[in-house]
């Protein structure tokens, strides 16, 4: 059974850093598209990072870009999202997402449907 664990919320100030965690149980992450996504209130889930560990290959939403980081440890089976700068626009649930079955151009689609979703872990920015 493939369960995604989060870890690593929080509340911060403007400005400050957090580290989110995912670890994966239940299968290898050796080759795996990997999501973060966050959501707010009355909003639809958005799209944050993507990484095709396959290829090393990264991607990221245009309001993240410069401050966010996401990456992955073989070893540890985790994905992370390293968060600096943030602001208070950052405040929402955020979800990890897995999908070892996908391409990495499928990966990198905006149609993306992960296959497997993490429980979330809420990231609270006040200014």
């Amino acid at each position: 059974q493939v369960r995604l664990v989060e870890s690593g919320g929080g509340s911060v100030q403007a400005g400050g850093s957090l580290r989110l965690s995912c670890t994966v149980f239940g299968y290898s992450t050796s080759t795996s598209c990997f999501g973060w996504f966050r959501q707010t209130p009355g909003k639809e889930r958005e799209g944050v990072a993507r990484i095709y560990t396959g290829a090393i290959s990264t991607i990221y939403a245009d309001s993240v870009k410069g401050r966010f980081t996401i990456s992955r440890d073989g070893a540890k089976n985790t994905l992370y999202l390293e968060m600096n700068n943030l602001a208070p626009e950052d405040t929402a649930m955020y979800y990890c997402a897995a999908d070892p079955l996908v391409s990495r151009p499928n990966c990198y689609s905006v149609s993306w449907r992960p296959r497997y979703w993490g429980q979330g872990t809420q990231v609270t920015v006040s200014s």
